[in-house]
């Protein structure tokens, strides 16, 4: 196990991971973000109701949060191999990652936003502040610490996604688990795997609960 050739392949392995849950996490936050401003902005007590809108997007949100991401990955090849041109590989398991958590961390982002109190919100329309402005200028910046933690959860909720997609050929640790530690019954690189993956969970919620807690202004 503790070959060159071997070590190497768990250092490819760690690099996939880590490269396609960062990624992952930033392309989901870009679609994740604005969703969850716009379910939390046109609820029926929202700063802009927009109540067809609010179903709509609710619904949405919820039938992709609602398929297995197993189901979803396979699911959604013809796509991701119209994006990335391939089915395999850590870069074609980004498509179906953004895809499953999306809708994700736009429930994130709306849960975060919505224990802002109420009274801040209130005060800022008082003062005429715009839709636009209250989102950007007073619910982000007083979710800030959710956010953060949530951001810390969903970024090891995607690892754990990405490490499933190594069943289809997704790459990175999960594919190396799969392809000697099932398939050739290596128990101890299913192990070593396993305890990568563990530890990179541990330092990304640690960091992410740390920089959480420094942004804490009530702290």
């Amino acid at each position: 196990m503790f070959k060159e050739g071997m070590l190497q392949m768990l250092g490819i392995g760690i690099y996939e991971s880590l490269y396609m849950t960062l990624v992952s996490t930033i392309m989901s936050y870009v679609i994740g973000l604005p969703l969850g401003l716009a379910l939390v902005a046109t609820d029926k007590e929202g700063i802009y109701p927009i109540l067809w809108l609010n179903k709509l997007l609710g619904f949405v949100v919820n039938v992709l949060r609602s398929i297995p991401f197993l189901i979803l990955l396979i699911a959604v090849m013809p796509i991701t191999r119209f994006v990335a041109g391939t089915t395999l590989g850590s870069k074609a398991t980004i498509v179906p990652l953004v895809i499953a958590a999306g809708p994700f961390i736009a429930r994130m982002v709306e849960s975060s936003l919505k224990e802002v109190d109420r009274g801040v919100i209130e005060a800022a329309e008082s003062m005429g502040a715009s839709p636009f402005q209250i989102m950007f200028k007073v619910l982000l910046p007083e979710a800030k610490p959710s956010l953060l933690i949530g951001a810390a959860i969903s970024v090891t909720t995607i690892l754990g996604y990405s490490a499933m997609a190594g069943i289809v050929g997704g790459g990175g640790l999960g594919a190396i688990a799969m392809n000697y530690g099932y398939y050739r019954y290596q128990k101890d690189i299913m192990f070593i795997t396993v305890i990568l993956l563990v530890v990179i969970v541990q330092i990304m919620q640690e960091v992410g609960m740390k920089i959480a807690t420094a942004s804490d202004k009530r702290l």
